[in-house]
């Protein structure tokens, strides 16, 4: 089946259901290997196409290792493998998508598909950018915030303020000023050297915007756990600033001398240990550097 033979549905899930079958077909459906994972997930040795694999985490819902190891798996390969993996991860999650977009549709006076549209969507945020494979229950984060973007389609249907009343509403009118926005707050410790240069973007993306950190580490060239560390310290550094004063008050001329230095350090041990690797990546020979490559 190819997708110029689906007739597609209206519907934003069924149409997501109809692309994961066409994934999921004869001859070549997508499977997970059961190699992927660790030997004590509690998963079948054999490799189970994702229809299947979904059938059985639905009969086991207390294999919570299992499920765990999937769904990390699942959402990895749809932030750096394209979109047949963020097609298979809605797929996968189907038939939670449908139960709470049948919840929240109950007595809706606008188009269901609209409540099932913003669930699809809220679910697609959360895979893409929102949730963080290093805590637990990947999957129940997902499914969070699924629910949360139909709910919060379904508030917004009934609450309104007729432009009758809007003299009673009580409260500012205007937007309130982004005072002290964090933004700001990471430019001025850009600015006094304790948050590097190279580093202001990755922490605004992951930290502010809430990005995903696999495709920032794949763009930086480094592990995912590497670029973690390297965000825990920037942490470190800021909560410390922050409770000294130093993004929020004046900045005395010796304390600026001394962050800068701690800077200059930071970087020639970034710039050494890169060399040293460099190094060692060419003291290895060919045939090895081919095998880890394969």
């Amino acid at each position: 089946m190819t997708a110029s033979d689906i007739d597609w549905p209206a519907s934003p899930l069924d149409a997501a259901d109809a692309a994961f079958a066409a994934l999921t077909c004869d001859p070549a459906p997508m499977t997970l290997d059961p190699d992927t994972f660790a030997p004590d997930t509690g998963l079948p040795d054999d490799a189970m196409t994702l229809p299947a694999l979904r059938d059985w985490l639905l009969a086991h819902p207390r294999a919570f290792t299992a499920r765990d190891e999937v769904w990390r798996e699942l959402t990895r390969r749809a932030r750096l493998h394209g979109p047949a993996w963020v097609i298979a991860a809605v797929g996968m999650a189907m038939p939670a998508l449908r139960r709470y977009a049948n919840h929240l549709s109950a007595g809706y006076g606008g188009d269901p598909d609209d409540i099932g549209a913003e669930v699809l969507t809220g679910f697609l945020a959360a895979l893409r950018d929102r949730v963080d494979l290093a805590r637990d229950a990947p999957y129940a984060a997902l499914c969070r915030a699924a629910f949360r973007a139909g709910y919060a389609l379904r508030q917004q249907a009934g609450e309104y303020t007729s432009v009758d009343n809007v003299d009673h509403v009580t409260g500012p009118r205007t937007p309130a000023m982004p005072y002290g926005h964090p933004d700001l707050l990471v430019q001025r410790a850009v600015g006094l050297g304790i948050l590097d240069r190279e580093d202001e973007q990755p922490y605004i993306d992951i930290r502010l915007g809430r990005r995903a950190i696999e495709r920032v580490a794949a763009r930086l060239g480094i592990t995912v756990d590497a670029l973690r560390m390297r965000l825990g310290r920037i942490d470190t550094r800021l909560a410390d600033a922050l409770a000294k004063g130093l993004l929020t008050g004046v900045t005395s001329q010796q304390t600026a001398e001394e962050l800068a230095h701690q800077a200059v350090h930071r970087s020639a041990t970034r710039t050494g240990l890169a060399a040293v690797s460099g190094r060692i990546a060419d003291q290895v020979p060919v045939s090895t550097t081919a095998g880890l490559a394969a």
